[in-house]
């Protein structure tokens, strides 16, 4: 079975150690390519958002940028943020809320109301927890993407004065939270499958089931919000009665995650608890330089989704050859198993991209290699 598709990808390197580390992004893309002739990828690069395109234009990219965006199937992001090198105190700089606007951007202007980040530890990758049932860590954190505690909605009166008011208002709404918590839920079953094909199952609760959805809220604080998400969880568990169903606040959460993250599968919270959860999440998984991460809209593939390392710009090593490729290299592969949904060759990509990656981890992952010798390493493989 072959597709007819061909993959349109607009890659946007932003800033920082970005350029370095989506250079190899693509020429792992062309790589994968370039070995199978039914997987056809096109892609165009950006000069915007940065820092650069800022500066010049005083503007962080042109105004019909989410339109333009709107053109391709999917966004591939290095990283947005301060551009470094530290080293230059002079070095144009933008705030944080200037510098990362476009993000939220991309993800309002595409309703990318999923954010997904994957958990699984890989040989080589450095390891914080020295329990050897670390080593057994499978699990998937979604972050709600829409709204909640990101909505941007508050303000400030009296700025500078001992009278000064900030309001930051928090939103939440039935139907964003019915389709993250569903969600979940669909997406522990298919993990359960997808476990039970390669004969590596796993059980979770007092009836043994195969998958589980852990909510994570602060309910007993939060309290209007926090019911509402967990009425609208209990009544979707109803449709999954092959789910497990679990709670957590979210301190406590971050308390597990460290104790025995081992015990989750799927966990699901709010946009500003999410957004917490999958940092701590990513040094479960090895540290941000191996973890990568999906914004989607799971119901209109007709949106592009943007695929993102978890990590930053990196300002102290920028343009120094010194970033690891693998959480831009894994994000690729992410990106390529969304293709994959619709087409063989790029679901065969995204498998072979990640193993690969995989294999020189656990070959030289303790080491210190320039950004270039990893891509190298990485793609000579795929040849």
């Amino acid at each position: 079975m072959t597709t007819e598709k061909t993959w349109r990808i607009a890659v946007l390197p932003g800033d920082g150690i970005g350029p370095e580390v989506v250079q190899q992004a693509v020429r792992a893309l062309d790589a994968l390519a370039a070995s199978d002739s039914d997987l056809a990828i096109e892609y165009d690069r950006f000069d915007w958002p940065s820092h650069a395109w800022h500066q010049k234009h005083g503007e962080s990219a042109p105004s019909d940028y989410l339109e333009r965006l709107g053109e391709y199937d999917a966004i591939l992001l290095g990283a947005l943020g301060d551009p470094g090198p530290t080293s230059d105190p002079d070095r144009y700089l933008l705030s944080d809320a200037d510098s990362l606007a476009p993000l939220l951007d991309i993800r309002k202007g595409f309703d990318q109301w999923v954010c997904e980040r994957p958990v699984r530890p890989l040989e080589g990758a450095p390891q914080y927890l020295a329990d050897p049932r670390a080593r057994d860590i499978d699990m998937l954190v979604i972050r709600e993407n829409s709204e909640g505690e990101y909505v941007n909605q508050g303000g400030r009166l009296a700025v500078g004065t001992e009278n000064e008011l900030a309001t930051q208002v928090a939103v939440f709404t039935h139907r964003a939270t019915d389709r993250i918590i569903r969600h979940a839920f669909v997406q522990a079953r298919s993990r359960a499958a997808a476990r039970t094909d390669v004969g590596n199952e796993r059980e979770f609760g007092a009836e043994k089931k195969r998958s589980q959805v852990c909510l994570v809220t602060k309910r007993n604080a939060q309290r209007f919000w926090g019911d509402m998400y967990t009425e609208i969880f209990a009544r979707i568990a109803q449709d999954y009665p092959d789910v497990a169903t679990h709670h957590e606040l979210v301190d406590a959460a971050c308390m597990k995650f460290v104790t025995h993250p081992w015990q989750f599968d799927v966990v699901v919270a709010s946009n500003l608890h999410g957004d917490i959860l999958t940092d701590l999440a990513a040094v479960l998984n090895g540290g941000m330089g191996v973890s990568p991460s999906a914004n989607l809209n799971p119901t209109d593939r007709s949106r592009p989704p943007m695929f993102e390392p978890t990590h930053g710009s990196a300002p102290d090593i920028a343009g120094q050859n010194l970033a690891g490729p693998a959480a831009m290299l894994l994000t690729t592969a992410m990106m390529l198993d969304w293709m994959g949904e619709e087409d063989p060759a790029a679901a065969r990509a995204g498998v072979r991209l990640r193993e690969s990656v995989a294999r020189d981890l656990a070959a030289h992952g303790r080491e210190s290699r320039p950004t270039n010798v990893v891509g190298d390493a990485v793609i000579g493989a795929l040849a």
